[in-house]
């Protein structure tokens, strides 16, 4: 399987939103906070500005070929959008849009809407559909269409998850965690979550990957993944959902991905030397720790405390 460029999508020096409303709004406003040196541009009907930005009528009309777009437009626009961003050269989407193979029980047409999406695409690397984007703490450069708690830093951890939620709520830590990339693929259309990771390990001031994990999909993919991140030195956690049944349910209706079962999932993960977190707590203290130490050279731990036993 070919191998997508990730550099101009997660590392971009121009941005586009296309669309207008609350969620196109917040993705120019967290641009600005988080101190993006590089093109913005926006795509509307309206010119009036918006954060200071005014608006091109159409992606004909912008004074260059984007790296990065948002794409916050309905479902069906966005397989429009897609289709053209990838004609002109641009280096990658995220589509915000849900009602895609997630929606199929409601929609019977949804998994041929995704179809079509992928489609269009061609060889560009699209992100989504159903999903937030991503957060580039590193260079300021940001798609994200709500509120975060990333800040700059020049190193530091990734968390890449299908929940834009959990993402959401994984950049508001407080632990002294530097996060300096923070990625959702929601249904991975195209771009899979084992691309993703390959196109982090590309960079070398990720120092470690936190992998929330609905479906595994390809283990070929993944085993490339484990094998590189090895070579580099980059160690890899994995939060794995959908141990119980209930939860395989949950995820099915979330992504479209299929969980599989938890022991064939603790096969793949144990094949691939990949360590397994069991809940999000334990999941960022453990990215602290190989963020600060690195690849551990076993799994033997010591714990040292102030405090202890005093004489009475």
């Amino acid at each position: 399987m070919m191998q997508r460029d990730l550099s101009r999508l997660l590392r971009p020096r121009s941005v586009a939103v296309i669309g207008g409303g609350g969620w196109c709004r917040q993705v120019l406003r967290q641009l600005k906070r988080m101190g993006f040196d590089g093109d913005v541009w926006r795509v509307h009907p309206r010119p009036d500005p918006v954060e200071g930005v005014p608006a091109f009528g159409g992606l004909a009309d912008l004074p260059g070929v984007p790296d990065a777009v948002f794409i916050g437009v309905n479902r069906h626009q966005t397989v429009d959008a897609v289709r053209a961003l990838s004609a002109m050269g641009a280096g990658g989407a995220v589509c915000f849009a849900s009602g895609f193979s997630e929606a199929v029980s409601e929609d019977a047409a949804a998994g041929d809407l995704q179809a079509a999406l992928t489609e269009a695409a061609g060889g560009m690397p699209v992100l989504g559909p159903n999903c937030y984007g991503f957060i580039n703490a590193f260079d300021g450069a940001l798609l994200w269409p709500d509120q975060h708690g990333c800040e700059r830093c020049e190193r530091g951890v990734a968390i890449l998850t299908q929940s834009s939620n959990i993402a959401i709520n994984l950049t508001m830590q407080k632990r002294a965690l530097p996060l300096g990339m923070v990625v959702t693929c929601g249904n991975m259309a195209q771009t899979t979550q084992a691309d993703i990771a390959m196109g982090l390990l590309d960079d070398p001031r990720v120092t470690a990957i936190g992998l929330h994990i609905e479906g595994f999909g390809d283990p070929v993919a993944w085993h490339r993944v484990a094998q590189r991140a090895r070579a580099q030195g980059v160690p890899l956690v994995a939060l794995k959902a959908g141990a119980s049944e209930q939860a395989r349910q949950a995820t099915v209706s979330h992504t479209a991905s299929l969980a599989g079962s938890d022991a064939g999932a603790q096969a793949l993960l144990d094949h691939l030397g990949i360590p397994r977190i069991r809940d999000l707590p334990t999941f960022l203290e453990t990215l602290k720790v190989l963020h600060s130490a690195g690849p551990l050279r076993s799994g033997a731990l010591s714990s040292i405390s102030c405090s202890g036993v005093r004489p009475a």
